[in-house]
């Protein structure tokens, strides 16, 4: 990809459309009268010959909703990368080493979904625009500008549908009948003469001036995208099992393909362990089913090669467990696809990405059919990792823990960060602090960091922002995750210190005010927050944050004091000042909080009586917003890391894996139960709200405790998974939100932070507790910087200047380079 071919904001392709949208009802419109189209594929094609092909060819396009780009036959990219509609992405690539002399062709397939999804949200339409499957194109030809318009031709698919969702899926499920779709339509050799010419849309809107190129509403000027291209390898099965030919159990209880396969998983036949090919003959009223382990979480696109009479039925279901007839459905979403055979070079590759470990595949024709399963395979597709960063002791656990939680954020990693790959795909405003600081810490290439933050600035009309970014949460408009929104403040603290005061960074400031000014309707006459509306999850663990809150008190308190720092840093003296005068007077109303007797913070207040119940998250959020005494905060991480009174509950989970849906109805319902002595236990963090729980701890000089406590993390590393769960016995296998162990281990283990924003100084301070051999290296904007410590010494070099602290706590302020320095 390249970022450099073209300037301006103005494009010389025009917006295409399969045909005529439907005309306003009026001439003078502002827009928004024009419905959408329903699920849509359209296959463009433009034809032209070249005498010779350039040295390079840049081209770039976009469309609504997703690409994929063709250039004779061979698949170039996909796009564009999610974004809210007003703020569309475009790609660019140099298409010349995929160009031949003579006949060439440019295909690209574009998805409409028509209704907002986990990852997409329709554009307010705007006459033709923002409601259908739209494409604008341009490329440099040498001398030549080929462009979208008129001349390419057009076709809207049938092969393709896709099916409701329900629950909280987030993936769509897609559907394609092969007989439908030519296997060389991308092709030079096609021939496109039935196919129409493609339509140019243009705006209808008063003061639009019929403009057909962009930048145009409702898309505004079309952005760079901004973060790198996704890939992977190929994965291929650990183990297959085969069932074998048999019948059918009874008629079909729904249309869909998860369904279908479910229905086959209850009748629990046996199967035997199996190779490729897979070989069967099928009659009518018999399947043949196949069971596929990959050996741990993949992400990215399944393909299937087979050989089967056209009209064979493949439906697939991806599952991240293994199959349990007792689990419930929203603990088992209903990640699949369908594919039927054209009889002809049968390959099913999916356009949508899921996340999976086990696929499930059950064919079935209506006539008699002899078929072959020739391969079956995945082909990964996330965020590449760059640079040389590594973590690594004389311990096989803690190296282990390192390794699984970049391989969880990298399976969290797309075009923006996601929950899990194998159920949602949303990019939680929250969660997505964690997937930013394993970034910073293991990856040089920090755009996707960066990235977090430009997508999670879309704030509602009140300022707040919604708890997940890009698609239906957001096209909604309805209740968020307040203290999701306090997390992103964090992240843009982070950005401040490992990248500086950027273009970018400035640019979303005043929504972080706005955030933080959001609460002060809820600042009560102590200076504390009280009484917040919407869903305040703090964490999945049992924390109470109703009535007068010490935990959200405490997160408000340190995105004020992060963004009183930035302001100071920048120069903005008002904006601090305000801040900082909130900060102090919530410090002196939280010391009601105080527990003397336990020595750490209560949870809440109801109705001006201060309640027993007392968590991780209390304790941890008075320590790293400095509400509380520094005198007090050894014995606070004494108090929340006692493993003789920690307990583990949810107001969520289940005991079977799985969400506990009488407590989902619970909690929705107000009513909270507590089965744990809230005067003594305390309750543990979930792995997401670990991060700050381990903040704490290294931020009260225990940075060496984080080697123990981190080891809980290994009860998700069996039977072959390879990254960290959702939560502590239930939930996703692979949540990236669990991935704080890694970022530990870098930046508090072998001690490796930033001491000035924009790295412009480091701090080296190594907290190897029991392990006795470290080492690491760790990226810079300047350059890497590397640790090794061994025998009481430690070697450091350093792009930077820096501060070395001993074992003793004592401190040495060095010059860039490599130093030896006593450490014991």
């Amino acid at each position: 990809m390249t970022t450099t071919a073209f300037t301006g904001i103005g494009w010389h392709g025009h917006w295409i459309a399969p045909e005529a949208p439907p005309q306003p009802q009026s001439e003078i419109t502002f827009g928004g009268d024009i419905p959408p189209h329903a699920f849509s594929r359209v296959q463009y094609r433009r034809s032209f010959d070249l005498d010779e092909v350039p040295a390079s060819a840049p081209a770039r396009l976009t469309a609504d909703s997703r690409y994929v780009l063709f250039v004779n036959g061979a698949e170039v990219g996909r796009g564009p990368i999610r974004s809210q509609p007003r703020r569309l992405r475009y790609d660019e690539y140099d298409i010349a080493p995929f160009l031949a002399q003579g006949r060439n062709t440019i295909s690209v397939l574009v998805t409409y979904y028509g209704h907002a999804n986990a990852f997409w949200q329709p554009a307010p339409a705007s006459g033709g625009l923002g409601t259908d499957a739209l494409l604008v194109f341009e490329a440099k030809l040498g001398s030549e500008l080929l462009v979208s318009d008129t001349s390419w031709k057009v076709h809207r698919s049938e092969a393709w549908k896709a099916f409701e969702q329900a629950d909280i899926d987030g993936v769509p499920v897609e559907s394609l009948d092969a007989r439908l779709l030519p296997s060389d339509w991308t092709d030079s050799s096609f021939d496109d003469t039935s196919w129409v010419d493609a339509t140019v849309v243009a705006t209808s809107h008063i003061g639009g001036f019929a403009r057909s190129q962009p930048p145009t509403d409702p898309y505004g000027a079309l952005l760079e995208r901004g973060i790198g291209a996704l890939a992977g390898p190929i994965v291929s099965a650990t183990s297959l099992s085969d069932s074998s030919t048999r019948d059918r159990p009874g008629e079909w209880s729904t249309d869909h393909p998860s369904d279908r396969v479910r229905q086959v998983l209850d009748a629990a036949v046996p199967a035997v362990p199996s190779t490729l090919p897979v070989n069967a003959k099928l009659t009518p009223g018999t399947l043949q089913h196949i069971s596929v382990d990959f050996g741990r979480i993949t992400a990215g696109f399944v393909e299937v090669e087979l050989d089967a009479p056209a009209g064979t039925f493949v439906e697939l279901h991806y599952r991240e467990y293994s199959f349990d007839s007792g689990v419930a459905l929203m603990s088992a979403p209903r990640t699949s696809g369908r594919y039927i055979t054209r009889g002809t070079d049968d390959t099913y590759s999916a356009l949508e990405l899921n996340g999976l470990r086990y696929l499930h595949l059950v064919i079935h024709a209506e006539a008699e059919a002899e078929i072959a399963v020739r391969a079956i395979r995945v082909r990964e597709f996330s965020y590449p990792w760059q640079g040389e960063a590594f973590f690594r002791s004389n311990d096989d656990e803690i190296n282990a823990l390192y390794t699984a939680g970049r391989r969880t954020v990298a399976m969290n990693s797309f075009d923006a960060f996601t929950d899990c790959p194998t159920r949602e795909q949303r990019a939680w405003v929250g969660d997505g602090v964690v997937h930013q600081m394993v970034h910073l810490t293991t990856n040089a290439d920090w755009r996707l960091a960066r990235n977090y933050i430009t997508l999670g600035d879309s704030p509602r009309a009140d300022h707040m922002l919604p708890m997940s970014v890009v698609g239906e949460i957001e096209a909604g408009g309805a209740t968020t995750i307040p203290d999701w929104s306090l997390h992103w403040i964090h992240g843009v603290h982070n950005l401040m210190m490992f990248e500086g005061a950027t273009d970018e960074l400035l640019a979303v400031l005043p929504t972080v005010e706005k955030v933080l000014r959001w609460y002060e309707p809820y600042v009560d006459e102590h200076g504390t927050i009280s009484d917040v509306p919407e869903w305040n999850l703090v964490d999945w663990a049992s924390v109470f944050s109703t009535g007068r809150s010490s935990i959200l008190t405490a997160l408000w308190a340190r995105g004020l004091a992060e963004y009183a720092e930035i302001c100071e840093i920048i120069g903005n003296a008002a904006s601090a000042r305000w801040a900082r005068a909130h900060w102090t007077a919530a410090q002196k109303g939280f010391e009601d909080f105080w527990d003397e007797a336990r020595g750490t913070y209560v949870d809440h207040f109801v109705d001006g009586e201060r309640m027993p119940a007392a968590s991780q998250a209390a304790g941890a959020t008075a320590i790293v917003s400095g509400l509380a005494p520094r005198e007090r905060w050894s014995r606070v991480i004494d108090t929340i890391t006692n493993p003789e009174t920690l307990v583990v509950r949810s107001w969520i989970g289940g005991n079977d894996g799985g969400y506990d849906m009488q407590k989902m109805g619970d909690q929705a319902r107000g009513i909270q139960t507590t089965d744990w002595d809230v005067d003594r236990e305390v309750v543990l963090a979930e792995p997401f709200f670990s991060y700050v729980i381990h903040d704490a701890v290294a931020e009260a000089g225990r940075g060496g405790d984080l080697v123990t406590l981190v080891r809980r993390w290994s009860q998700f590393l069996v039977d072959g998974y390879d990254t960290f769960g959702e939560c502590w016995g239930w939930g996703t296998p692979v949540h990236g939100w669990s991935s704080t162990p890694t970022r530990d281990l870098v930046s508090y283990v072998l001690g490796v932070r930033p001491d000035a924003p924009g790295y412009t100084r480091a701090r080296v301070a190594p907290a190897p507790g029991p392990l006795t051999e470290l080492a690491g290296s760790v990226p810079t904007p300047h350059g890497t910087i590397s640790v090794a410590l061994r025998d009481g010494e430690a070697t450091v070099d350093s792009p930077v200047p820096f501060t070395f602290v001993d074992a003793a706590g004592r401190e040495r302020d060095l010059e860039a380079g490599e130093h030896r320095v006593a450490f014991a």
